[in-house]
């Protein structure tokens, strides 16, 4: 065996040792970069330098911005609104709960950003209401934990920026633009799997469309949506950066919770400052430390040995973007959304684009993989969340999202395989 393959082995070997030890992946990371520098002879040194290069980015400074703006916003009384808002559309249809919890998701996940955050926030409200209103506790879960994973698509969203990052500095504006459209087909397609199964279990529709309701609602919900119009259209019209843009939004969603909607007092935005400093440090630790990874990976030349392998055993770009699909699913199911991110993109993003993938829409094809894997079993956060907070088990929880799993799976190979879904918005505002 040549000294490459062996510090390829102790490197990636190593890494997925302690990941099946559950090891932090923090620690996994660093643990196992460590132990191959010292293989390779090389001062540890390069560790806190390759720590330091990794979070030094103007561009990732929008990232504790916009988690910010996620836990104000979701902590400032906007659920409720929301919810309100979304029962003024779809509420009207058979399993109209169900259909409210999908098109809620996709508004919040506007604000907050987050798959986790949506399960906690909406799912703490909607799933006893559900279950009130005769929805079954586990179809009830199901809905909510795979309508979160419209939050990951829809911008802002931070995991889109540390993946910008990564791939590259790719325009933030033009990858906050692509999620649109496929978190509008997600949740179509969860609101038709939610159909089938309403009509099939005769779960009850709600009361009558009403226009002036809805308008009612709108004009409530406005101060709420209007974050995410600061931070898209100003991104996108070039009048302010992702950072600037995630800083301003972090301010006016103050001023809304605060002294608007008045979900917040001061002691409860010193609380909910503590809760970004929490997931913040999770974030960056994760950052800094991939960055020593992805050092060692590409000293080792390991994305082009990837590359070849995966191109040596075909040169059919369908079966190619399948194998891509497949190996970022199965990388969901043990390892969380942005180690995945910041380890995988550098691999698989030279492949990618060798088939025929734009680095945008391949990043909306991570996105997605990733957030399926947040509900698959034995590491899907947001799964363990729903189960917490539906206090369902999670085996029963896997059961229910099955059909959900089919139908976010569908959306994944629309995606795919069909550019536009993910680059028309991007190339009409280009224009």
């Amino acid at each position: 065996m040549s000294e490459q393959s062996m510090a390829i082995l102790i490197l990636l070997g190593s890494f997925l040792v302690m990941i099946f030890l559950r090891f932090p992946i923090a620690y996994a990371v660093a643990i196992s970069s460590m132990l191959t520098l010292l293989y390779e002879g090389l001062p540890l040194t390069t560790i806190a330098q390759q720590m330091v290069k990794g979070i030094s980015s103007f561009s990732l400074m929008a990232v504790p911005f916009f988690i910010t703006m996620g836990v104000l916003m979701g902590s400032g009384g906007i659920s409720d609104k929301l919810i309100a808002l979304a029962n003024s559309f779809v509420g009207w249809m058979r399993g109209g709960l169900a259909m409210v919890n999908i098109v809620a998701s996709y508004f919040f996940g506007g604000i907050s950003g987050s798959a986790a955050a949506d399960t906690a926030s909406l799912g703490s409200i909607l799933i006893p209401m559900m279950v009130d209103e005769g929805y079954d506790a586990d179809f009830s879960t199901a809905v909510t934990i795979t309508s979160s994973v419209e939050g990951l698509l829809v911008p802002p969203s931070h995991n889109m920026v540390i993946y910008a990052t990564t791939a590259g500095g790719i325009s933030v504006g033009s990858l906050f633009l692509a999620g649109y459209m496929p978190g509008a087909i997600l949740a179509v397609s969860l609101m038709v799997m939610s159909y089938i199964i309403s009509v099939k279990r005769n779960y009850p529709k709600g009361d009558k469309f009403n226009l002036m309701s809805l308008l009612k609602q709108l004009l409530t919900s406005f101060w709420a949506l209007a974050a995410v119009l600061i931070v898209v259209f100003g991104v996108v019209g070039g009048v302010f950066t992702a950072t600037e843009s995630a800083a301003i939004a972090v301010i006016y969603s103050l001023i809304v919770s605060v002294f608007i909607y008045k979900g917040l007092d001061w002691k409860g935005v010193w609380n909910a400052l503590g809760d970004c400093v929490n997931t913040l440090s999770i974030v960056m630790i994760l950052i800094s430390t991939s960055s020593i990874f992805g050092f060692m990976l590409t000293r080792l030349h390991v994305p082009t040995l990837a590359s070849n392998a995966i191109i040596g055993l075909t040169d059919n770009p369908i079966i190619i973007a399948l194998l891509l699909n497949v190996l970022l699913l199965v990388l969901g199911m043990i390892m969380d959304m942005a180690p995945i991110i910041l380890i995988a993109t550098p691999i698989l993003l030279p492949i990618a684009v060798s088939i025929g993938l734009t680095p945008i829409q391949f990043g909306i094809m991570v996105i997605l993989n990733c957030g399926i894997g947040l509900l698959t079993p034995p590491v899907g956060a947001v799964l363990f969340i729903g189960s917490a907070v539906s206090k369902q088990p999670m085996e029963k929880i896997v059961k229910a999202t099955l059909p959900f799993y089919v139908a976010m799976l569908i959306t994944l190979l629309l995606i795919t395989f069909i550019p536009a879904i993910s680059l028309w918005l991007p190339s009409l505002f280009a224009k």
